[in-house]
C-alpha cells in the first residue's frame, strides 16, 4: 500500500519546523520521502491543497469505559473522592459487552481529533472481567486501526482494608500478576512499527497496596517494561498519604521503586519545588489532563515549570466520566489557556502544546525514534486538517495555530494510522458511526438501568 499526500499547503513537522507547498510519500508503513512535486504512483493519492498536515497525536492517560457513565447528575459537582465513590456503585456492574463497545466510543472519538497512538488506563475489574476486559480493548483499537499502548491497572486496596474502592470492584496481588504477566506475554511487541505493547499500572496510592506496588515496578524493570499511575491529583490523595503512610504521594512511590524514567503519572498536580526537581532529574514523564483538572476542581498542575526543566510532558483528555469528552485537539486548547491562567499569557505558546501533544507523548513512551513527528523513515501516522470553514475566517495567517485559537469542529479530514487511512473525508473507515451511536445508547442506558441511575 502506498499514499501520496500532494500539495499539502502547510506541513507542521515538529521535530524539522514548518513546510510549505510539499509533498508527502507513504510506503507500506513509513514516510519514504518529503519534497517538493514528488511524481510516485501511488494506491491512493491525496490532495491536501488548503490543508494542514501534522503529526498524529499521542494520547497517554484515558479511560475508555468511563464512556458510558459521562455527565451522571449525582457526580456533576462532586470533588474525585466523592466522584469516584458515585461511579463506582455504577461501573460494578460493567460487562464485557460494555467494555468493547465504550472502547470503541473512546477510540473513535479521540481518532476523529487527531489521536494516532493511544493509551488506556483498565484499572477497574469485577467478576465479569473474567472474559477480558483488557484483551477486549485491544480488539477494539485493532478494529479501528489505533496504535495502541494500553495499561493493565490494577486496584487491590478496598475500602475494608483502608483504600477508597468498594470490595466488588479490587483484585488480588496474584490475580493481578498473573493477568499482567499473560497479557504481557500474549500482546506485549517490541518491534519498532508495534500496533499494540503493554505496560503495568496499578490505580493509585489510596487504591493499591504497596506491596503491589513495589512488586509491578520489579517485575516491570526485569521485563523492561514501562509502568503508570495517578499521583497527586488532589490534596484529599495528599492527607491520605500522609495520614497513612507518613509520607507525601510522590515519595511514598519513590520509596517503592516507582521514580525512573520508565514511570510516568497523571496530572501531578500538587508537587513541590523539590518534588518536581527529583522527577525531572529520574526522566518521570507526566501527563497533564487540564479539562478532568477543571472539571473535578482539582487544581492547575505546573506544568510551564515543568518544560522549563526539561521534563517529559505530554496531553491527555483523562477518563470521559471527567472531561466529559475523548475531544484529544480540544485538550490542547484547554492546556493553553490554563497555563496562562496561571502564569500569564506568554506561559505557553501554541508550539509547546504541540510538542506535548506529540513528541511529549512519543518520549514518556519510549517511542520518540518511530512515532510522533514527520521525517522520514518515521511511521506514516499523519493528520490532516482543513480550515475552510467558518470558524477559521480570519485566522490563516497562522493555520497551525489556528487549529488551537479557533475552530469549533476539532475533527480531521483524514487520519493515517501505519500507513493506512482510518479516517476519510471526516468518517471513520472501519466502522459504521451510526450503528456504533445505537449500540453505545443502548449499552450505557442498560448499564445506568443495572446499577439504578
Amino acid at each position: 500500500m502506498s499514499i501520496l499526500i500532494k500539495n499539502i499547503s502547510t506541513l507542521e513537522t515538529v521535530s524539522n519546523g514548518r513546510l510549505k507547498d510539499i509533498d508527502i510519500y507513504i510506503e507500506d508503513n513509513v514516510i519514504k520521502e518529503i519534497g517538493k512535486k514528488l511524481s510516485y504512483k501511488a494506491d491512493i493519492n491525496i490532495d491536501a491543497h488548503d490543508r494542514v498536515v501534522l503529526p498524529g497525536f499521542i494520547n497517554t492517560h484515558h479511560h475508555f469505559y468511563q464512556t458510558f457513565t459521562r455527565n451522571l447528575p449525582k457526580a456533576q459537582n462532586a470533588e474525585l473522592f466523592e466522584w469516584l465513590k458515585v461511579h463506582y456503585r455504577v461501573w460494578q456492574y460493567l460487562e464485557y459487552e460494555d467494555i468493547y463497545y465504550s472502547g470503541l466510543t473512546a477510540i473513535s472519538e479521540l481518532m476523529l481529533t487527531g489521536v494516532t497512538t493511544s493509551t488506556d488506563h483498565l484499572y477497574l475489574y469485577n467478576g465479569g472481567a473474567k472474559k477480558g476486559w483488557i484483551e477486549a480493548e485491544i480488539e477494539a483499537a485493532k478494529k479501528l486501526g489505533m496504535r495502541f499502548y494500553p495499561t493493565r491497572g490494577s486496584m487491590s486496596l478496598s475500602k475494608k482494608d483502608g483504600g477508597l474502592p468498594p470490595d466488588s470492584v479490587v483484585q488480588t496481588e496474584d490475580e493481578i500478576m498473573q493477568h499482567s504477566e499473560a497479557i504481557v506475554n500474549k500482546y506485549h511487541d517490541i518491534s519498532p512499527f508495534a500496533m499494540t505493547r503493554i505496560s503495568l499500572a496499578p490505580c493509585s496510592p489510596f487504591s493499591v497496596t504497596g506491596k503491589l506496588m513495589k512488586e509491578t515496578s520489579e517485575y516491570a524493570d526485569k521485563h523492561d517494561l514501562l509502568i503508570h499511575t495517578h499521583l497527586a491529583e488532589t490534596k484529599d490523595e495528599e492527607s491520605f498519604c500522609i495520614e497513612k503512610f507518613g509520607k507525601r504521594p510522590y515519595y511514598y512511590l519513590k520509596d517503592l521503586g516507582w521514580v525512573n524514567d520508565r514511570a510516568w503519572y497523571a496530572h501531578s498536580i500538587h508537587l513541590n519545588d523539590d518534588e518536581i526537581n527529583d522527577m525531572a532529574k529520574n526522566g518521570v514523564g507526566v501527563s497533564h489532563c487540564p479539562s478532568s483538572n477543571m472539571r473535578l476542581g482539582s487544581g492547575i498542575a505546573r506544568i510551564p515549570e515543568m518544560l522549563e526543566k526539561n521534563m517529559k510532558v505530554s496531553i491527555a483528555v483523562d477518563g470521559s466520566a471527567s472531561n466529559d469528552t475523548s475531544d484529544y485537539l480540544g485538550e490542547m486548547r484547554q492546556a493553553l489557556l490554563l497555563a496562562r491562567v496561571k502564569y500569564g499569557a506568554s506561559a505557553m505558546k501554541t508550539s509547546d502544546v504541540f510538542e506535548m501533544a506529540t513528541m511529549g507523548g512519543a518520549r514518556i513512551l519510549h517511542w520518540d525514534k518511530e512515532i510522533g513527528s514527520i521525517e522520514v523513515g518515521k511511521a506514516a501516522d499523519i493528520t490532516i486538517w482543513n480550515l475552510n470553514d467558518i470558524s477559521y475566517i480570519g485566522a490563516q495567517s497562522d493555520p497551525v495555530a489556528a487549529l488551537i485559537f479557533a475552530g469549533r469542529k476539532h475533527q480531521v479530514e483524514y487520519s493515517i494510522i501505519n500507513g493506512r487511512v482510518v479516517v476519510d473525508k471526516g468518517e471513520l473507515v472501519n466502522i459504521q458511526s451510526e450503528e456504533l451511536i445505537k449500540k453505545g445508547m443502548e449499552l450505557s442506558n442498560e448499564l445506568w438501568k443495572r446499577a439504578g441511575v
